[in-house]
């Protein structure tokens, strides 16, 4: 376990908010007042925010102008969101990769690989023309769903 500051899961509409937190925190720059969470865990299916190139624990942007670097946080932060919501990468059963650019496809999908070797979950890729700060160039969504009745 971290000693971090993030806040506790809290449970509203029956399901389970992983890292709550207030867009007016997280966008100080930008005029919102959005309440949102990391993942939310729903029955035995975990979703998983957009992860980008950036710590979770102090909000610092990592991999500035590498977009390897990025996705390499992008997944760090999946296992560990995927953990705090009590499942395992082995239960990713979708992903969705944003690019900024098509040129970062092979860097970042071989990271991707690298986390989700012998797991197999489908996965869908889109080249969008920006994501919410300038200087992230990819972000990742997941959805793991965790097999019922297995002793975790």
């Amino acid at each position: 376990m971290t000693s971090s500051s993030h806040a506790a899961p809290i449970v509203a509409g029956g399901h389970t908010r992983v890292r709550p937190f207030n867009t007016r925190d997280t966008y100080p720059e930008q005029s919102l007042d959005n309440d949102l969470c990391q993942a939310v865990v729903a029955g035995n299916t975990v979703y998983v925010r957009g992860q980008i190139g950036q710590n979770l624990d102090t909000s610092e942007s990592v991999g500035i102008g590498d977009a390897e670097a990025q996705a390499e946080q992008a997944m760090a932060n999946i296992k560990m969101l995927l953990e705090e919501s009590g499942a395992r990468m082995e239960h990713l059963v979708k992903l969705t990769i944003y690019l900024v650019d098509p040129r970062y496809r092979e860097a970042v999908y071989r990271t991707v690989g690298r986390w989700t070797k012998g797991v197999h979950p489908i996965s869908t890729g889109l080249v969008v023309s920006a994501l919410a700060r300038p200087e992230w160039l990819c972000e990742i969504d997941a959805i793991a769903v965790i097999p019922g009745g297995e002793g975790a």
